[in-house]
């Protein structure tokens, strides 16, 4: 029986893997290494960094792949992703039964924590229901980049007895800041939707966060929103990427 790994990495900072993390990558036998372009190589680097550092119990290989292309021009835009997933699984099949032997184990190794806006777990559910490949799989979870912005910020995450939503730029452009919740993490934000938002809130944001080029901001929304813009196209300019994450969260009356 082959067996697959999901580990969770971390946001960025390779002091962020659990123990659990850890014992994992060394049963493993081959990592998936997803190549986005040259844009983005600095995030497979960063895998390989890990591998390096803490899969030291036996030898391994890296298998380095393409992802495939997703049109982000289609204005159905939850018709673009799933057909984007579709062509990860059938890609994904492939790695499992063509590079992993029987009795041995891959493993792919998923930014933050696997649970949070990553396509890896719903992939593997589908291919798990399928007669071939055959395999068994196991989740280790790993910090969230919301772990780490609140970390980062000195912030709970919550009022006492109060919830928080999580939620993505796309839809907080579209919906607005969700009534019942003091507490808003918003995540795969790429047109600064925090700009749309007209309540009086504060915001904790940040980018590369768990790295190097870690940038923090806080402030009352509307005294800081121009300066998050100006960093983050800034930043963006300079790496040709950018991943940031915030929280939105209500002002008190006094």
């Amino acid at each position: 029986m082959r067996k697959v790994f999901v580990i969770g990495i971390g946001a960025g900072d390779p002091d962020h893997l659990t123990v659990q993390a850890i014992k994992a990558l060394n049963e493993v036998d081959v990592f998936f290494v997803v190549d986005k372009g040259d844009e983005k190589a600095e995030l497979a680097a960063v895998r390989k960094e890990i591998c390096r550092r803490y899969a030291t119990a036996k030898p391994y290989r890296i298998v380095e792949v393409d992802d495939p292309a997703r049109d982000r021009t289609d204005p159905a835009y939850g018709d673009a992703v799933r057909s984007w997933h579709d062509a990860r699984t059938e890609q994904y099949a492939e790695l499992i039964e063509h590079e992993i032997d029987d009795g041995k184990c891959g493993a792919f190794l998923a930014w933050g924590d696997p649970s949070l806006y990553d396509s890896i777990l719903r992939i593997l559910c589908e291919l798990a229901s399928r007669s071939t490949p055959v395999f068994e799989y196991e989740v280790v979870p790993g910090i969230s980049s919301v772990q780490v912005l609140a970390a980062k910020h000195r912030i709970p995450l919550n009022e006492i007895a109060g919830s928080v939503a999580i939620t993505t730029g796309r839809r907080l452009a579209s919906s607005g800041l969700p009534e019942d919740f003091d507490h808003v993490v918003v995540m795969l934000d790429g047109n600064c939707a925090f700009t749309t938002v007209t309540d009086d809130v504060d915001i904790y944001w940040g980018a590369y966060l768990g790295t190097d080029d870690e940038i923090l901001v806080s402030g009352r929304l509307r005294d800081v929103q121009s300066d998050i813009q100006r960093r983050r196209q800034r930043a963006r300019d300079a790496k040709g990427w950018i991943m940031d994450t915030y929280v939105l969260r209500r002002r008190r009356l006094p």
